[in-house]
């Protein structure tokens, strides 16, 4: 299983923009990224009327769209944990997770002090890094939004990694 890493924060923190730029620097460094987010208001990847949403409306419990280079996966689940989710991503060496907040996984906290008064987890005994626009002084590291190579360090000096470091593929990462 890949190592998990949470990116938390209340809402509006950057938490998707801070996703944004690990990905590609993760990937320099020839990693293959996964990412999952966790949305607690629902959506729909289908469409009225489209072939997969006629598929679903009429009982299907997964569905899968595919076109040359993509497919997209919807399942009918009761059970959406973060764990239950880990084995549509075995083809990845890391797995960024936007929200799950609860789960017992190692998290990096996005704060932004102009938005919110208090970060969620300055407790937490998995949180690993700080990611804010202040001065806040933390018990892990604390980074500015801009540090996206030394987030990147941290994240690969992280004890998660210690055992993927072994089995780490060598490839070209993408450009």
């Amino acid at each position: 299983m890949p190592p998990v890493i949470t990116i938390v924060g209340h809402s509006n923190s950057g938490k998707t923009t801070l996703v944004e730029k690990l990905i590609p620097e993760l990937k320099r460094r020839g990693y293959r990224v996964g990412t999952i987010k966790h949305t607690s208001h629902g959506f729909s990847m289908d469409q009225k009327g489209k072939d997969t949403y006629r598929h679903r409306t009429a009982g299907a419990d997964t569905v899968l769209a595919a076109s040359s280079g993509e497919i997209a996966l919807m399942k009918s689940t009761t059970e959406n944990s973060l764990d239950s989710l880990m084995s549509y991503f075995q083809d990845v060496d890391i797995i960024l997770v936007e929200g799950y907040k609860q789960e017992k996984k190692p998290k990096i906290e996005v704060f932004r002090s102009q938005i919110h008064q208090t970060p969620i987890f300055p407790e937490d005994d998995l949180l690993v890094a700080f990611v804010t626009d202040s001065k806040y002084f933390a018990r892990v590291p604390v980074f500015q939004f801009e540090d996206i190579q030394a987030i990147c360090d941290l994240i690969e000096s992280h004890s998660m990694f210690a055992a993927m470091q072994k089995n780490t593929r060598n490839f070209q990462p993408d450009n």
